[in-house]
């Protein structure tokens, strides 16, 4: 990560990094031998509430502030700090039950690589929870046909930012990294124009965020074989 971006992070106040999924860890099975790998846990609020739960019994973080990785080092069972894109993480492949990716993949240069480097240490059948900003939400479509893409301190437009995704192509990212995709729709509830936009090919443009989930796909023999 360059200075200036890391400068825009440090300019953010706590409670950018806190909040838990509890959508996600409702959507966990309750498994409290499961082990669960989360890329930016943040403080630890999601794995916190999981491992209390009893949706699992060990939670991996993977966070590159340290100051937040601390506080996430409180209750989740292990966190590495530093930038995934060049952290060499020590897990055999099949590790993990779940891997949970909420709100990061679009501040990484390469979430392509990052994805083909975490898919593998899921357990064929491994879930995968994962969400972004939508890049076709209205608001965003209506001010690019003003001439404007601006920038934000929060929201789908924040300025620390690097990759943007619509549903289509967060689907065909997960799909090439070898997920099957079982879900696709907007965090939290529906927007109440549906009913009138559904008629047309336009109703992604009502999701402000991307809701992701499915599961590794399992290899076939000739693959487990190679």
């Amino acid at each position: 990560m360059n200075q200036a971006l890391a400068d825009l992070y440090r300019e953010k106040g706590t409670d950018y990094f806190a909040g838990a999924r509890r959508d996600y860890m409702d959507a966990m099975p309750d498994d409290p031998a499961a082990a669960v790998l989360e890329l930016g846990c943040a403080a630890g609020a999601t794995g916190t509430l999981a491992l209390r739960s009893g949706k699992a019994g060990r939670w991996v973080g993977i966070e590159m502030f340290e100051a937040t990785a601390r506080a996430a080092a409180l209750s989740l069972t292990t966190v590495h700090v530093g930038d995934i894109e060049t952290l060499e993480l020590p897990y055999a492949p099949g590790t993990f039950d779940a891997l949970v990716c909420s709100e990061v993949l679009e501040h990484l240069a390469n979430p392509e690589a990052t994805l083909r480097k975490l898919i593998p240490l899921l357990k064929p059948g491994g879930r995968v929870y994962a969400s972004v900003p939508n890049l076709s939400h209205w608001k965003i479509v209506l001010g690019l046909l003003r001439g404007r893409f601006d920038y934000a301190e929060r929201g789908a437009m924040d300025r620390t930012h690097l990759r943007w995704f619509t549903p289509a192509s967060f689907k065909a990212l997960f799909e090439a990294c070898g997920v099957q995709v079982d879900h696709l729709a907007p965090v939290g509830s529906r927007s109440p124009l549906r009913p009138w936009v559904s008629r047309l090919p336009l109703e992604h443009m009502l999701w402000y965020q991307i809701d992701l989930r499915g599961r590794r796909a399992i290899p076939r023999e000739s693959e487990w074989a190679g």
